[in-house]
């Protein structure tokens, strides 16, 4: 499948088969993903914790709670817990080392000694900073986007939830006192259809981007809008017609209470 068509087909499925496995390889393949993205100064604070339903401690699984839309973990097979962990950047200097070593930092005669006696002090400056909110989410971002679609090359279904009980995910899966959950994301096979009803709605392209400036629209091409519908990367957008046939099917087929907000 080519890229363009997985980040079309790259939206929230909710809906997910509780009776079906997901394959180690395939968890595994989303993790390596996540490994490689690119992150600040080779930190590499991105962790998780899998959680399998099918082989996990039942104390495990009821450590897992997000306030909103709560039946995706019920019925997820899978659950991976997403953490920034705060102290990778006690080790900054030696991620620094590293790129220097693997010539992916610096150029010339002298760098050694810049990155020793310039760069890493001015690292050791910032140290509690950087571990404070911002550029690590961001990156950190990054690896679960590259998970999020290797997922859906191997046929599976995710949604991220974000939740406040952050601390008490931290407490019932015994994280270190420096870990930061960021986010639970389900994954399983699909129950609902590969449109999950359409692309969810989208601000205009032209309120979100900006060239040389704010207010100046990015200009967006009809030719490059028609190469991407056509690519697949751009799809028609929801509702599509059946849709709510198709979630009352979902509901009874998943035995689902209720109406799915909380």
């Amino acid at each position: 499948m080519e890229l363009r068509e997985v980040i079309g087909r790259r939206r929230s499925m909710r809906y997910l088969r509780p009776y079906k496995p997901v394959e180690k390889e395939k968890i595994q393949r989303m993790l390596e993903a996540a490994r490689i993205a690119s992150h600040w100064g080779n930190v590499q604070s991105l962790r998780a914790v899998v959680v399998d339903k099918f082989t996990a401690p039942q104390e495990v699984v009821d450590a897992l709670v997000a306030p909103i839309a709560g039946f995706q973990i019920r019925v997820a097979p899978v659950v991976i817990v997403w953490y920034l962990e705060t102290a990778a950047v006690d080790e900054q200097g030696d991620r620094l080392r590293e790129l220097l070593a693997a010539g992916a930092l610096g150029y010339g005669e002298g760098k050694r000694d810049a990155l020793e006696s310039q760069i890493i002090p001015l690292f050791e400056g910032l140290l509690e900073t950087l571990k404070e909110p911002g550029l690590g989410e961001l990156d950190c971002g990054q690896g679960i986007a590259q998970a999020t679609l290797m997922a859906f090359e191997q046929g599976l279904g995710t949604c991220l939830l974000g939740t406040p009980y952050g601390d008490q995910i931290k407490a019932n899966l015994e994280l270190p006192d420096t870990a930061r959950v960021l986010c639970l994301q389900t994954v399983g096979y699909p129950a609902e259809s590969p449109e999950a009803g359409g692309q969810r709605p989208r601000q205009p392209f032209e309120d979100l981007f900006h060239l040389n400036g704010f207010g100046k629209a990015f200009p967006r091409s009809p030719e490059v809008v028609e190469e991407l519908t056509r690519d697949g990367m751009l799809t028609d957008p929801a509702p599509l017609p059946w849709r709510e046939e198709e979630l009352e099917y979902l509901r009874r087929a998943l035995d689902l209470k209720g109406h799915g907000l909380v």
